[in-house]
């Protein structure tokens, strides 16, 4: 998956015209819900990564979207693909989201989210997240957790249609991860750490 534009790896799809795109290339704007695209129904089921396959599939999506294996979140840094992840799959078995996480005492951390650029703006997510949500509350967990870099405010959007908070923005946390100030979203420099939170209830 190439972004139109540049040919550098493709994480987002344009609502209008369906061109994958890479985070340099990828514009916000206003709409209204008239215009806003709809998109086709897939089969899906979601379930627990287990098989070589699948994690596989895995890699290729973590490579697709961050370029490496390793997520710096809440002062500590993962691996994803060594971690507990829900995917979701096509009755063909292609992986088209997934979402890693970890527990720690009194919260489930989210490490990484992921859904192919074709399959966006579906609600897969957003039944990954329940998910987790879930398995949350068996395991008498009190809140859940997760951060994501200043300029993806798609993601801020999303979590926080979902009911999480902004709780602390750690200033420079992913440029000094980086060594550099990255292009983010519609070329926006990628610095800042923003730590969200959602109370189990």
């Amino acid at each position: 998956m190439k972004c139109k534009h540049c040919q550098n790896p493709a994480t987002y799809k344009c609502t209008v015209c369906g061109a994958l795109l890479c985070p340099q290339h990828t514009r916000l704007q206003t709409t209204c819900p008239t215009h806003t695209t709809k998109t086709t129904p897939i089969r899906y089921t979601i379930t627990k990564a287990t098989t070589d396959k699948e994690k596989s599939q895995i890699q290729k999506l973590v490579k697709q979207f961050w370029g490496e294996p390793q997520q710096l979140t809440f002062n500590k840094t993962y691996t994803i693909t060594n971690l507990p992840t829900y995917i979701a799959k096509t009755r063909q078995n292609s992986i088209i989201g997934f979402i890693t996480y970890t527990q720690t005492k009194n919260a489930t951390l989210i490490i990484a989210l992921a859904i192919h650029p074709q399959h966006q703006n579906k609600g897969i997510a957003k039944r990954l997240i329940a998910k987790i949500e879930t398995e949350a509350k068996q395991q008498k967990k009190k809140r859940l957790l997760v951060s994501t870099s200043n300029d993806d405010l798609p993601a801020l959007a999303f979590y926080q249609h979902l009911g999480f908070q902004t709780t602390q923005i750690k200033p420079n946390v992913i440029a000094q991860k980086h060594g550099t100030t990255l292009k983010g979203i519609g070329g926006l420099p990628i610095r800042d750490e923003i730590r969200l939170q959602k109370t189990i209830e």
